[in-house]
């Protein structure tokens, strides 16, 4: 999946300031996306693109227009998506891996 980014004002910084101030210039930059979760609904991938920002992981969450204009959480419409730029993919993965194995450790005690 690619998008191209054009309007940086949007855009999920990364950690490096210099990177920053180069997207800064109003240069386009073309960004490989990839997706590193699915959900039911946009509420839980929200949460999730948190969690990996949080991490200094840029991070995205999105749905579909129409699922998203009809507050769908289920189907292919209602499903939210995480995507993340190629080269933080791996390690979004492990963090996200690292937490679900914490919370099933968690719902076990």
């Amino acid at each position: 999946m690619i998008f191209k980014i054009m309007d940086t004002r949007d855009f999920q910084p990364n950690p490096d300031a210099s990177d920053m101030n180069e997207a800064m210039t109003g240069d386009q930059q073309e960004i490989r996306w990839e997706v590193v979760a699915r959900t039911p609904g946009i509420t839980v991938a929200e949460i999730i693109a948190g969690r990996l920002q949080s991490e200094g992981i840029p991070a995205r969450a999105w749905q579909e227009g129409a699922g998203e204009a009809l507050g769908l959480i289920v189907g292919l419409l209602g499903t939210g998506h995480v995507v993340v730029p190629a080269e933080y993919a791996e390690r979004a993965l492990a963090i996200l891996e690292a937490d679900e194995a914490a919370m099933e450790l968690e719902e076990e005690e």
